[in-house]
Order: structure tokens, then C-alpha cells, then sequence
């Protein structure tokens, strides 16, 4: 606990934890948006590096969660339907996370937020996009990469996905299952990336590991709504989601 009141004054760790069980909540409901609310918030008061270094641990951990959660049938059956694009998206990651510290992280905001908010809404205005099974493989690498480059430099790669399977018109528990398998490996290859960067390191670690019970307890009460929404309110829900973070996105990117 010194340790981590030499990081941080205990009002932003205490900060810090509220932010996390909000993006807990959220993960646990519509299966992503961790990474984007703990970064977006954190970073409001919290230096970005050292938010990034926070994320990693409680996204490693969320994303094993869900993937336990949706059952081992389920999840290899993601990883085979996926595997082109879980690929994709973790070489990049992995590629892309170092140069995290030399590339404005408010640029990469505005990249990945504009596009984020259009899409999602859009479709919440009652337009779907569908891919063609013929181009199925062409999009696995052509959304796998941006997602990826998005993950490693911005730490968030959940809105390329979440759009491509509403695109793909996956159902619930197969989306919920296949985002619990692309965000836990390519968070494993993001916590391999910041090893190699130096963003986790020592004096981070404490404060990652720190927010991983605030995040579980987040995502239990985030699994109870998800259990309680069909198919229809959970899509709309994942389009809401998508549009505020794409918002705040763009607003971190803008203003800093």
C-alpha cells in the first residue's frame, strides 16, 4: 500500500477503483468497453501511461471471466470461427505496442472515436451492415489489423470487433463467447507488448494488480443484466455503449 501511495495520492486511488467497477459493470453487461472506460476516465486525472499500465491486469483477468463463463464448447468454437482474425489482432498488438510511447495518444483517440460514434449510430438509427460470407477472409485481416494497430497503440481494440460481429450478425452468447476469446488473447499479447515497451514494469505492477478486485466485482453484477437481456435489447445496448465511448473518445483526443 506505500508503494502505491507513492504512485498515487489516495483520493486518485480511490478514483481509480470507482472508475474500474464502473468499466467492470459495463464489461460484464454488453462483453466489452473495460479498456475504453478505465482509459478515458482514469486519464482525466491519472497520467495516460500510467493508466495504460493499469488496464492490462484487469483485462487479462475480465476477458478470462468471460471466456470461462461462456463455457469451453463455445469458446472453441470462437477461436476456430475467429482464428484468422484473433491472429491478425494479436500480431499487431504486440507490433504496434511499441510504439505506444512514440506516437500522440491523442491522435489515435480521434482515429479510433470518430468512425466508433458514426457507425453505432448509424445502426442505432435502424441501418445494419452485413459481410458477405465470400469476403469473410478479406475482412478477418483487413478489421484484425486496424483493430489490432488500434489495441497496441491506443490499448482498447473492443469497437472494431463489437462492429464486425453486429456485421456478421453473430448472436449473443456466440459474440459474448468470441469477444471473451479475441480480448483475452490479445490482452495476454498487450501484457507481453508493455513487459517488452517497459510501461509495466515494477512501480506499475502493484497499481494493475490493485484494480483487478474492483474490476471482478464489477463484472458479477454486469453478468446479472447481461443474463436478463434478449437478443434485440442486448444489440441495441452494445450500439449505445459503442456510441458514448466513441463520443468520449473523440472529446480525449480533442481536449486532451
Amino acid at each position: 500500500m506505500d508503494h502505491l501511495l507513492t504512485l498515487l495520492p489516495l483520493p486518485l486511488l480511490i478514483f481509480a477503483i470507482a472508475v474500474t467497477l464502473m468499466a467492470g459493470f459495463i464489461k460484464g453487461a454488453v462483453g466489452f468497453a473495460m479498456p475504453l472506460v478505465m482509459i478515458s476516465g482514469m486519464s482525466i486525472l491519472i497520467e495516460p501511461r500510467l493508466v495504460v499500465a493499469g488496464v492490462v491486469l484487469p483485462i487479462v483477468m475480465s476477458n478470462a471471466l468471460q471466456t470461462a463463463r461462456a463455457g469451453w464448447a463455445e469458446a472453441k468454437a470462437s477461436l476456430i470461427d475467429f482464428r484468422r482474425y484473433i491472429l491478425i489482432v494479436c500480431l499487431c498488438i504486440f507490433a504496434t505496442a511499441q510504439f505506444v510511447t512514440m506516437i500522440p495518444a491523442r491522435a489515435m483517440y480521434v482515429v479510433l472515436g470518430v468512425p466508433t460514434f458514426a457507425l453505432s449510430m448509424i445502426q442505432l438509427a435502424g441501418v445494419t451492415f452485413r459481410v458477405p460470407p465470400d469476403k469473410r477472409v478479406r475482412f478477418d485481416l483487413l478489421v484484425g489489423g486496424l483493430a489490432g494497430t488500434l489495441g497496441g497503440l491506443a490499448g482498447t481494440w473492443g469497437p472494431p470487433t463489437v462492429l464486425y460481429l453486429l456485421a456478421l450478425n453473430t448472436p449473443k452468447a456466440r459474440q459474448l463467447a468470441a469477444q471473451g476469446v479475441v480480448y483475452g488473447l490479445g490482452s495476454v499479447t498487450l501484457l507481453a507488448g508493455h513487459l517488452q515497451s517497459g510501461i509495466l514494469n515494477r512501480a506499475t505492477i502493484p497499481f494493475s494488480a490493485m484494480l483487478l478486485i474492483p474490476a471482478a466485482m464489477g463484472m458479477w453484477a454486469g453478468f446479472w443484466v447481461s443474463d436478463r437481456m434478449d437478443q434485440a435489447r442486448f444489440r441495441r445496448a452494445t450500439l449505445v455503449v459503442l456510441a458514448v465511448a466513441g463520443l468520449n473518445l473523440i472529446r480525449k483526443g480533442v481536449m486532451g
